[in-house]
């Protein structure tokens, strides 16, 4: 079982890791490697590594200073988005001291060189990790997690600028764009998003943002455009302007995913919500001018052991439709959050206990239903925005990843809501119609197979006959670079393989096709072709009626692109 340099074979690692429940992340590096590689959350942390105070301890090997802060910036690097800042895990197992004293150096450094099937990726085998950099980061992780400092309104209040006040901005659109068909590209590695016009197919600006921008939202009204980087920087576009700008921006923190603007009648465009990964926590804004108005730390006991967590990340944010709030996933407690905006100085919150590592999802086709995947726990919540309570958690495949999820008419069970998953090849459809089909409400009513697991987003449109699903993070070539696609009329047809990255012509890379992103009308889809930096990367459009090639954009400027967001349909929430 033993090599003679000491490291565990491959699949012995493997199967020795998931018995030992050890260190399943997807997480991969930044700057050094293969960016396309990169998993959803387990990428580089935006958490400055030199910010985390230094430690020591016992029963750990010694490290000097150096040593410690180059593991440190490593693990900041590689390792935070899946394990954890504090290495509490998530989608990653613990990585706690007592763990991995228990388990020894000898099997750290294994694992962390040969990774293991359930997703943990090899390092040392890659080439990604030096033998030595493999030791190193194995005694690092021995000794307890260094803490980075909190982010409170001080420190946001120095990062907040309104670069163009209200009462300067115009009254009406002073552009020519057909704003409801524009679309907003994250530029992953260079801190950037690209607008396109959905009709002309071209660029109309390219706006420096935060780092990695996560997701794009749109305000209530469809003028203003949020944007959120992994570093925690919010970014408020006003679309209106005879070229759009940012008009305001501010950090919310150190880390961070979610970004959403207040829809409920009456209060539309009047606050804006980011939160954190790190520090665990939410701030609402005021929604013209992004100032910091009232924060909210997410830190409390998990659903199930009813144990303290220290760093319960926020997750996905949408805006109720049914009542004047946020409702917030608070990944590592299980618990969702309606947040009540009527009065910041006495907030009104309901917490519903769920299910644990709550991630991203997506209303039902009334906009009553919120459907949200807790994904290690391979479920879905479903909450009852209307009445403000837990509806229902159906059990689904491994490590559900919906996006926003996809909404259709099965033409046996009546309306659905699909999600794809990350860890096997399923896609499962879930009835949502309690009234109109009781019988089918809250369970799996029909499961697919797909092309392979590492799916990370679903999608459809009520226009289209049409149900799309990538497989971004598959490791094979084949189901990486295509999408697969299900007739919704006739779905035991099985899918139809659509060659996304041949298509592009973009020449050599790893090229993952991801995200499918309907147009305004319905009858185009999008996609990424997310090269890496120093190769090219493109946009593909698919004709939504023939499933044919219609488009490849390409330009110089589109440095590894990943989400797209078309202004209509994330306004008014079509999926």
């Amino acid at each position: 079982m033993m090599k003679k340099d000491g490291y565990l074979k491959p699949l012995a690692v493997a199967v020795t890791a998931a018995a030992l429940g050890i260190g399943v992340a997807h997480a991969q590096p930044h700057k050094d490697i293969d960016e396309s590689k990169a998993a959803y959350q387990g990428t580089e942390s935006a958490v400055e590594a030199e910010s985390a105070k230094v430690m020591r301890t016992p029963g750990a090997p010694d490290l000097t200073e150096a040593e410690f802060a180059k593991a440190k910036q490593i693990y900041f690097q590689r390792c935070a988005g899946c394990h954890g800042v504090l290495r509490k895990g998530a989608t990653g197992k613990p990585l706690t001291s007592d763990i991995t004293q228990e388990r020894g150096l000898e099997y750290l450094k294994a694992f962390i060189t040969y990774g293991s099937a359930a997703g943990m990726p090899n390092w040392g085998t890659s080439g990604d990790l030096s033998e030595d950099e493999v030791e190193l980061m194995a005694k690092y992780i021995m000794h307890e997690p260094p803490v980075p400092p909190e982010f409170g309104m001080p420190k946001m209040q120095e990062t907040w600028e309104v670069k163009v006040a209200p009462e300067d901005r115009p009254t009406e659109q002073k552009n020519d764009l057909e704003l409801e068909n524009l679309f907003s590209v994250t530029l992953r590695d260079a801190g950037q998003i690209a607008l396109i016009d959905g009709g002309t197919k071209e660029i109309v600006k390219v706006l420096d943002t935060g780092y990695a921008v996560h997701i794009s939202r749109l305000s209530a009204s469809g003028r203003y455009l949020f944007v959120i980087g992994r570093d925690a920087k919010v970014d408020m576009i006003d679309l209106w302007m005879e070229e759009p700008e940012i008009v305001a921006s501010i950090k919310i923190g150190m880390e961070a995913r979610s970004v959403e603007t207040s829809k409920y009648k009456g209060f539309e465009d009047k606050f804006a919500i980011a939160g954190a990964y790190w520090p665990p926590q939410y701030v609402i804004m005021d929604g013209q001018t992004l100032e910091p108005l009232k924060i909210v730390s997410t830190r409390g006991m998990t659903v199930d052991t009813q144990e303290y967590h220290p760093e319960p990340r926020v997750a996905a944010i949408v805006a109720s439709h049914q009542h004047p709030e946020f409702i917030v996933n608070i990944k590592e407690t299980g618990k969702v959050q309606l947040v009540n905006y009527e009065d910041l100085d006495a907030l009104s919150t309901v917490e519903i206990d769920t299910s644990r590592f709550l991630h991203d999802g997506g209303w039902d086709s009334t906009g009553r239903y919120f459907l949200t995947a807790a994904n290690e726990s391979n479920q879905i919540v479903v909450i009852d925005a209307q009445e403000r309570a837990l509806e229902a958690i159906v059990d689904v495949g491994k490590i559900p990843h919906p996006g926003r999820g996809a909404n259709f008419i099965d033409p046996e069970f009546g309306p659905v809501w699909a999600t794809s998953h990350l860890g096997d090849a399923t896609v499962q459809l879930i009835g949502t119609d309690p009234e109109g089909h009781p019988d089918n409400a809250w369970q799996v009513v029909r499961t697919l197979q797909g092309q392979g697991g590492g799916s990370l987003f679903i999608k459809t449109h009520p226009e289209s006959e049409n149900l799309y699903v990538d497989t971004a993070l598959n490791p094979g070539e084949g189901p990486s670079q295509s999408v697969a696609v299900f007739d919704i009329n006739d779905l035991e047809a099985g899918f139809e393989v659509l060659p996304i990255a041949e298509w592009a012509e973009v020449g050599e890379g790893p090229k993952r096709v991801v995200q499918p992103e309907y147009n305004k009308a319905g009858d185009e889809v999008w996609f990424s072709v997310w090269n890496t930096m120093d190769e090219t990367s493109a946009l593909v459009v698919v004709d939504d009626k023939t499933r044919e090639l219609k488009k490849v954009i390409k330009d110089e400027r589109l440095v590894t692109p990943t989400g797209k967001f078309n202004v209509l349909n994330t306004q008014h929430d079509i999926y």
